[in-house]
């Protein structure tokens, strides 16, 4: 037989994958453990690649011969388990990752010997990085404490076991409530709060306040702008920092609105970043202005500088009933009025909450508003909410100690505005 033809056969390449995803395991588990003692490591990288070839001609006997196949892969798996049990006699505490590590191995084999190319591919790359991360996993669970060991499992009950468990049919006025899309709303809130709060506690005391500014936006850039237009007021802090929080707190709220809006109405995605990507990169800009104008060798001292809770559910649930409220009032008014008292309604509950209209969007009938009219019913609100964070700020701090921050905003609402020609 050719070598071209033995190359072209499909079970010859599915079972040299296997045997190529065994040995990238191998190489890793002989790397992380090649300190060991020869004899004492429960595996090494000619067992990891048999363990995967093994897998990957179980694979393709499925098909012609599944007894033997069968056969293979339970003897496989038993020897593991055999090989591990060993190992625990003359060690009492070694670690279980290595042999679990071979059954998954075997299986990806398997995988791969079966014709599932990517699935064994991307299950092994996944295992290989877990394990290559070992220090830092640990030093990240390490670092934890006790409420937000919570947080994540409260994330988790809410994303993982209540969301698959929600029907996703329509039901309520006008079948405007989707159980599903509606407690999406609540997994996407929390889970920006989730990740804001880890990546404010990470990145150290010295970038607290910008790091504390730009997690709080995600959810409230109006409430982040009064607690630093507070410090302002009080003299706690660097001036600059404090109004760099406020320039980047609204810089983050035009992410939010591109992101949302790309997430749950898409079709109006292009026309609204047109004009909200000048917004807030005027905003970006204006904050490493303000940065760069913090005095040499202060630090934003003060009162410390504190987290949030970081499994905020209530703002989230909240978000979601006035998301139910405007879906059934929107479902109303484009029966009754057409699309212009649509984009009144959108527009008019986008100044209290942008969030709520942008979601409201996303669950109108296909085409009930077309993509050029929701960006311009959008653009209101949003550059009105800006120019009251930026009155907000005035107010509480005075001209003197808030005019930073609040000329960047007002400087990012006629950045928004320079593409309204576009956009008509």
């Amino acid at each position: 037989m050719e070598l071209g033809t033995l190359l072209a056969d499909p079970a010859l390449t599915a079972i040299g994958l296997a045997l190529a995803l065994g040995l990238l395991v191998g190489v890793q588990r002989g790397w992380a453990l090649r300190a060991e003692q020869d004899g004492a490591r429960f595996a090494g990288i000619r067992t990891f690649g048999l363990l995967g070839l093994a897998g990957g001609i179980a694979g393709a006997l499925q098909q012609r011969a599944e007894g033997l196949a069968t056969v293979l892969l339970a003897a496989t798996g038993a020897l593991v388990v055999m090989g591990y049990w060993r190992s625990t006699q003359r060690n009492p505490s070694i670690s279980g990752t290595a042999s679990l590590v071979g059954l998954l191995t075997l299986a990806c084999g398997f995988l791969a010997g079966s014709s599932s190319f990517a699935l064994a591919s991307a299950a092994t790359g996944v295992m290989v990085m877990i394990l290559a991360m070992r220090n830092q996993l640990h030093g990240w669970v390490g670092a934890l404490d006790e409420r937000e060991v919570l947080a994540i499992a409260r994330f988790a009950l809410i994303a993982l076991v209540i969301l698959p468990l929600l029907p996703n049919t329509p039901f309520g006025p006008y079948d405007a409530w989707r159980p599903r899309e509606l407690w999406m709303v609540v997994v996407l809130v929390c889970g920006f709060s989730l990740a804001g709060y880890v990546a404010a506690k990470r990145l150290g005391e010295s970038q607290a306040t910008l790091a504390t500014a730009a997690a709080g936006a995600v959810v409230s850039s109006t409430a982040v702008t009064a607690a630093l237009a507070s410090q302002l007021r009080g003299g706690d802090g660097d001036r600059a920092v404090l109004n760099a929080g406020i320039a980047l707190a609204s810089a983050v709220m035009f992410a939010r609105v591109i992101v949302l809006t790309g997430a749950l109405a898409g079709f109006a995605l292009p026309t609204l970043a047109l004009w909200a990507t000048p917004g807030m990169l005027v905003s970006l800009i204006g904050t490493a202005w303000l940065i760069r104008r913090r005095q040499d060798g202060t630090h934003a001292g003060g009162a410390a500088t504190t987290l949030r809770n970081p499994f905020a559910i209530k703002p989230a649930l909240v978000l979601m009933v006035l998301v139910m409220v405007l879906s059934v009032v929107a479902h109303w008014v484009l029966e009754r009025y057409g699309d212009a008292g649509l984009a009144t309604v959108l527009a008019l509950s986008g100044m209290v909450d942008v969030d709520s209209a942008i979601i409201t969007m996303g669950h109108l009938p296909s085409g009930a508003i077309a993509p050029q009219i929701a960006a311009l019913v959008l653009m209101p609100p949003i550059l009105l909410n800006t120019l009251v964070k930026a009155g907000a700020a005035l107010g509480m701090a005075g001209w003197r100690q808030a005019w930073p921050g609040a000329v960047v905003m007002a400087a990012s609402c006629i950045a928004a505005l320079g593409a309204l020609p576009w956009l008509i």
